[in-house]
């Protein structure tokens, strides 16, 4: 793995309590960044993570706040910047699938009027609203944003339809966001596959090891996996930008 070092940056995770987000946190903060955690107000693992990570010497604070929410989000990123002194790095890896089932495309009755917005309002709108909020910070800083797509936003049906609309937003947001911040602010995305991370749609065993099966690579993503590459795209990858990098181990590939 490439060696960062990032002393002095200062960095805003979102839903860095745990899975995907965590492991960016536990990298930012382990190259000698400052990481302000954001989480669910609330959320009884959050004080647990954030001891846990200061015990181990690393310099993180907690940022409360919903980023689904249009006044919060908003609120949670102005506190951290403050908190921080500004900002270097922004990842928006909050998300929910909105169901704790997954919901085949051909269900439409199960897709609810409740479960799009939900959806939409974390997934596609929370990232907009981070990114506006943090964008005169970012631009003072030079700074990178890394937005979580997922591969449900390109070319497989993930936990529902609306799920796969959110992150298709993401990916198109990101092209956009690359536009409207430089040249002084570098927007990218990563996709993950399937990745082995708390999350609120129930997977059995059976089709776990199925997903692994599939990918060329013969795994499932660890979180980690998905820090490593976010890490780069953010404190290197100096000529990339407005970029989607998929990150499955080759699942779409041997789909198709």
């Amino acid at each position: 793995m490439i060696r960062f070092e990032l002393r002095g940056r200062r960095a805003l995770v979102t839903g860095g309590a745990s899975g995907i987000g965590l492991a960016v946190v536990r990298m930012l903060a382990g190259a000698g960044a400052r990481v302000a955690v954001n989480h669910l107000p609330g959320d009884a693992r959050a004080e647990a993570v954030l001891a846990e990570l200061r015990a181990g010497g690393h310099d993180v604070l907690a940022a409360p706040g919903d980023v689904g929410d249009a006044m919060d989000g908003p609120r949670m990123v102005a506190d951290a910047i403050a908190a921080l002194g500004g900002l270097d790095f922004l990842v928006n890896n909050a998300g929910t699938p909105g169901t704790s089932t997954l919901i085949p495309p051909a269900a439409l009755d199960r897709m609810d009027e409740a479960l799009w917005r939900t959806v939409l309002e974390v997934n596609l709108l929370g990232t907009f609203r981070c990114a506006k909020a943090a964008a005169p910070a970012l631009s003072a800083a030079g700074g990178a944003v890394v937005n979580v797509a997922s591969i449900a936003g390109i070319d497989s049906p993930g936990s529902s339809m609306a799920y796969g609309a959110s992150k298709a937003g993401v990916i198109s947001l990101t092209k956009n966001l690359a536009r409207a911040l430089s040249p002084a602010v570098r927007v990218n995305a990563v996709a993950p596959g399937a990745v082995d991370s708390p999350w609120m749609v129930e997977w059995t065993e059976e089709r776990r090891a199925a997903s692994a099966a599939k990918a060329l690579l013969k795994r499932r993503c660890q979180p980690e996996d998905l820090a490593e590459v976010i890490l780069f795209l953010l404190a290197g990858a100096g000529m990339v930008t407005g970029q989607t990098l998929v990150v499955d181990g080759g699942l779409t590939l041997e789909a198709r």
